[in-house]
């Protein structure tokens, strides 16, 4: 444990800052490069750093396996529930423009919810596939 000093106390420092890129990421995602898929990728990266560096058993006490699981489903949730929205409100399927009274306003809406629910399905799904992998003896 104490052979690892450095690489812990640096990476302390460094998760907190990619997470905080992984949200800018995220939000940046529907004026320029990125998005959902790219955010939950850097988002999960700070779980699979975090779990290379102190260990797979505390990154599962940090995000449990059940909870990740349920985020999983709560993305794909997200981004279904924005496409059935879109119907209630009179548009078709992932009709954002439907979703507010003004279309611009709606189409930023729905970008939004939508690369929210990408993000999380990615991230939760790249931590589970790293906890079966990092698990295997």
């Amino acid at each position: 444990m104490r052979h690892h000093r450095v690489l812990r106390i640096i990476s302390k420092l460094l998760i907190p800052f990619i997470m905080l890129f992984a949200l800018y990421v995220q939000f940046h995602g529907d004026f320029g490069p990125g998005g959902g898929f790219q955010a939950g990728v850097i988002f999960a990266s700070a779980f699979i750093l975090y779990g290379l560096i102190f260990g797979v058993e505390n990154a599962r006490n940090v995000a449990p396996p059940s909870i990740v699981t349920k985020l999983i489903a709560a993305g794909i949730i997200i981004y279904a529930g924005t496409g059935y929205a879109g119907l209630f409100g009179g548009g078709n399927f992932l009709d954002y423009g439907a979703l507010a009274s003004d279309p611009v306003a709606g189409q930023h809406l729905g970008i939004l919810i939508i690369e929210f629910g990408v993000g999380t399905t990615v991230a939760a799904s790249m931590i589970t596939i790293f906890f079966l992998f990092a698990g295997r003896k």
